[in-house]
């Protein structure tokens, strides 16, 4: 029994598996398959980050990532807010389809997603932080709403389960997994540094099987609330005293469109001399995601997983911190819409090269199976740009299109628009006044001249709204006030249908 014990090693929840010589192992299940990591950040803006060119940003470990990446420069979140990028991501439909039309709502779960395609094709899966997917009622921290129950609800994701659905409490959290008691991150404990150290405890777990694996870390910050109290002291002196002036694009008169916040009194006298502290400690939460990601990276070397494995660094959404009269999200502006996004496959991606393909959250999904071989669900309304990735021929998007579907988390009419983005323009109206913007984003990178009078911008408006047009028809989407979509969901907030129909 001693002599065999060499041959033999422990799999997953302690199998005992046979070892293979590592001639063999190169034409194993594992070495056919991929393994995905997918690291979720929340609120992260696009050019706050080293590599994009923030010279006050401290992020070495993801700057080196991005080196051996590619960086997807016109990335954008399809409906930037958390729910809905996360209904997107995981379902690869538009939110006008899947449902998420605000946060708070609990997704339908008869809807093929992510975590069945991974799950059905022999992946061990894990997820790890905020799924904010089961929250329907205003009480985050109620076991009814913040745990969700193992089954399908969870959309796939059937191993490893440390998560809750939504709050931003980072210095005396939780998670759940298998049942409705929340298990402390620890009193005074950052709850992200946790969050990397539960990847890599589970990336040594599954190293030692011969299954491949699939892992989603959704960690919460850089989203507010930004206060001294929601970050350790260390990262909060990196940037003391470090002012932030306000944003060239600030006005005094905080843009009418936006769905909270317009207050004029408060916009001065709040958001104006705050802002500088804000953005310090946004800045540190940014800087503490990039010491975490440093040991991540580290793992996956040590581990030696980094060739066969995709990993993907990318956010829900933006922050518009006082740009163009606004704070938070849910704006086609481009702080809050477009999205940082790395993707490292060595196998088949060249590193540290730049692609400005707009790709969209609804394309992560088909994509990144096209990338597994994987196949794509017949419902998905997302792009597979595998092939455009990886040979640079192939199917590409003209444009994205967006939906902002109303208010972030209330039934509020009056703040929806729709938009369309290529590599140079921004086309969006909204619904109240019919108003519209044209934005030359090369020309005018801050979006502060609004171009839909301009004469020589007549054809450039007339693609873009033709483009919008024609998708909000294939799409079945009205474009209609927020509170219609109300009966799209149980009075409980459960959705139940979606502009194609009941699910």
């Amino acid at each position: 029994m001693n002599m065999c014990r060499k041959y033999l090693k422990t799999g997953i929840g302690g199998a005992i598996i046979l070892a293979m010589p590592m001639s063999v192992y190169a034409t194993t299940e594992k070495s056919k398959k991929p393994n995905l990591i997918f690291i979720l950040t929340d609120q992260l803006r696009y050019d706050v980050l080293g590599y994009s060119g923030d010279s006050i940003a401290k992020t070495p470990n993801i700057d080196r990532l991005a080196s051996e990446s590619v960086n997807f420069i016109n990335a954008l979140s399809c409906t930037p807010v958390s729910a809905a990028y996360r209904a997107s991501l995981f379902t690869g439909k538009y939110t006008s389809s899947n449902g998420m039309v605000i946060n708070e709502l609990r997704i339908n779960p008869d809807q093929q997603a992510l975590g069945h395609v991974l799950t059905n094709a022999g992946y061990e899966t894990g997820y790890l932080g905020k799924w904010h997917l089961y929250g329907n009622c205003s009480d985050h921290h109620a076991d009814s709403c913040a745990f969700v129950p193992r089954g399908k609800y969870r959309l796939g994701f059937d191993g490893v389960w440390k998560a809750y659905n939504f709050h931003h409490n980072y210095m005396s959290s939780y998670y759940y997994e298998d049942r409705p008691v929340k298990i402390s991150y620890g009193e005074g404990t950052f709850e992200p540094e946790v969050q990397f150290k539960q990847a890599m405890e589970y990336l040594d777990e599954v190293a030692k099987s011969d299954k491949p694996f699939a892992l989603v870390l959704s960690v919460g910050i850089p989203h507010d609330p930004w206060t001294k109290e929601n970050l350790p002291d260390k990262y909060y002196q990196m940037f003391s005293p470090q002012q932030f002036p306000l944003p060239p694009t600030w006005s005094d008169v905080p843009d009418p469109m936006m769905d909270r916040n317009t207050q004029p009194k408060q916009w001065v006298d709040y958001w104006k001399p705050n802002l500088s502290e804000m953005k310090r400690i946004y800045y540190g939460m940014t800087a503490a995601i990039d010491e975490y990601m440093g040991n991540l990276l580290k793992k996956i070397d040590e581990l030696d997983l980094a060739e066969n494995t995709i990993l993907v660094f990318t956010s829900d959404h933006g922050e518009m911190f006082g740009q163009n009269g606004r704070i938070f999200k849910m704006s086609f502006y481009d702080p809050s819409a477009r999205i940082p996004l790395l993707i490292r496959y060595p196998d088949k991606l060249k590193a540290n090269t730049k692609d400005d393909i707009c790709i969209n959250s609804v394309d992560m999904m088909p994509t990144l199976l096209g990338l597994m071989n994987l196949k794509v669900p017949k419902d998905v309304e997302g792009v597979n740009l595998s092939q455009r990735i990886t040979t640079g021929k192939g199917l590409e998007p003209e444009m994205a299109f967006m939906q902002g579907m109303g208010h972030t988390f209330q039934w509020k009419d009056g703040f929806e628009w729709r938009a369309v983005r290529d590599k140079q323009y921004t086309y969006a109206r909204y619904l109240k006044g019919n108003q519209e913007l044209l934005f030359d984003n090369l020309s005018d990178p801050l979006q502060t001249t609004n171009q839909i009078e301009n004469p020589q911008y007549a054809k450039v408006k007339q693609r873009m709204k033709e483009f919008m047009e024609k998708k909000m028809n294939e799409l079945n989407d009205q474009f209609m006030p927020c509170t219609y979509y109300k009966q799209w969901t149980t009075s409980d907030r459960c959705i139940i249908e979606g502009a194609k129909g009941k699910f």
